[in-house]
């Protein structure tokens, strides 16, 4: 288990204060931190169930041992016995209404024959390994945003804002959640269009934190947050090409590194549209940059409002949808994904508006978030465009990897609702391999020059 492995060092800023420093630069006072290990869990979620008893109590989330996982890394289903409890539909979604996002409700209205929600009890799967839970700790009475909220200071491995006090630390959990400390994956991406039609591109991606690497030093670049490399496998066209990225904490005074190596031109040039609204490398224009993963990179865009708490029905727990048993065309179909295959779950998230500031550009000019509350992984993402018009649609389809104790997802979804394209990314059944947290890689390993290496055809 190497992702827990290196979590003792996994440290992104300089840790040695004083005790008079550190309540000086906290986030919240020792007495709220406490609530971590009472009323809230360890990540600042409600530990309690809610009044009507369709969100559980979290009393620690799956074991590692929940269900046996098979020699490549894919999950059985520790809910497989659980029944459905209802299903929503476009003739009862009123019913539902509160409790679904506007982008969800647009899919309803935009595809009444096949989109659904099949809900199923609640289980509040979601936990982390040990070390991230005392590095939380620390976070929240430590770590603070520098430079407007652009920034982190006294930042350790993972969520630096358990108990968020805005939308910016909310998102900054997000963007810094716990996903292992190294990992490989070979992964498909369709990218349908508005009848179906796709040609699937699979991906190996290596994906590394700083503090993960095997010459880590903290001297290095305390602001470097992680490396990663995306290389396509297929299809012909497009094998060979690379992706090369170092990630910054402060991308303000640090803005993100890109490289992009072109198989057929055989060369390695720098890539800084992958950063905003830039086009997302072999999304086919189906998405920008800063999509990948629901969000990714700096915050310095927009303005963010942290609008509270709500009970929703979000993807959850989805392995059947992970399993080797479903193909890839019996996920994807013309609209959305077979919504057959998705389980959805009440549970509780924070809901977060981004708005794009005066004098900034960006194509999405309003961001609206909800966030899970147990893993602060984003679980759906409405945008919109200049007009205020609902563009796109995402839902992250859940699961824990329990066998590691990671939050993480089956596919990542985002619906155009304007062209009726999409694309479904991360999805593994048809691969050999699942996740990889044995990897290990040095900062060489994440270089122009190894990505010339890396890129041959």
């Amino acid at each position: 288990m190497k992702s827990v492995k290196n979590l003792g060092r996994q440290t992104f800023a300089v840790l040695a204060l004083s005790s008079l420093a550190m309540a000086v630069s906290a986030a919240v006072s020792v007495e709220e931190a406490a609530k971590l290990q009472t009323t809230l869990t360890p990540m600042g979620a409600e530990r309690a169930g809610n009044a009507e008893g369709t969100i559980p109590e979290w009393t620690g989330g799956l074991p590692t041992d929940a269900a046996p996982v098979s020699e490549n890394g894919f999950f059985s289903d520790p809910f497989a016995d659980d029944q459905k409890l209802f299903t929503v539909t476009a003739d009862n979604v009123a019913q539902y209404a509160d409790q679904i996002s506007p982008g969800q409700l647009a899919m309803f209205a935009r595809y009444p024959e096949t989109y659904r929600m099949h809900v199923y009890p609640s289980r509040r799967s979601n936990t982390v390994p040990d070390e991230v839970f005392a590095a939380v700790a620390r976070n929240a009475v430590n770590t603070k945003t520098v430079e407007g909220g652009n920034g982190l200071e006294n930042f350790d491995t993972a969520y630096p804002f358990p108990i968020p006090q805005n939308g910016v630390e909310a998102v900054w959990n997000h963007i810094t959640r716990y996903r292992g400390g190294s990992f490989s994956r070979t992964i498909a991406q369709a990218t349908p269009q508005a009848n179906g039609s796709n040609t699937m591109v699979v991906f190996k991606d290596e994906f590394t934190f700083a503090t993960a690497l095997t010459d880590y030093s903290a001297q290095t670049n305390p602001n470097l947050m992680f490396y990663f490399t995306q290389r396509v496998l297929s299809p012909s066209r497009l094998a060979g090409d690379v992706l090369l990225v170092h990630e910054f904490i402060n991308q303000v005074k640090e803005p993100r590194l890109a490289w992009i190596y072109n198989a057929g031109q055989r060369r390695v040039r720098r890539a800084p549209q992958v950063a905003y609204d830039g086009p997302a490398f072999g999304s086919d224009g189906t998405r920008t940059s800063d999509n990948y993963d629901f969000y990714n990179g700096a915050p310095d865009r927009y303005n963010w409002k942290l609008v509270g708490k709500r009970e929703m029905l979000i993807p959850y727990n989805n392995y059947k949808i992970g399993s080797p048993d479903i193909k890839y065309d019996e996920i994807i179909q013309a609209g959305h994904i077979n919504q057959d295959l998705v389980r959805y779950e009440k549970h509780r998230v924070w809901e977060v508006e981004a708005t794009l500031k005066e004098g900034q550009r960006h194509v999405y000019a309003k961001r609206h978030f909800f966030i899970n509350e147990d893993n602060w992984q984003v679980a759906a993402l409405d945008h919109y465009d200049g007009r205020g018009g609902l563009w796109r649609v995402a839902e992250a389809i859940a699961l824990q990897r329990y066998d590691e104790k990671i939050p993480s997802y089956a596919v990542e979804t985002l619906y155009d609702l304007q062209n009726g394209r999409y694309v479904a990314l991360g999805m593994t059944n048809e691969e050999r391999e699942n996740y990889d947290t044995d990897f290990e890689a040095s900062s060489a390993d994440y270089t122009p020059n190894a990505l010339r290496a890396s890129g041959i055809r």
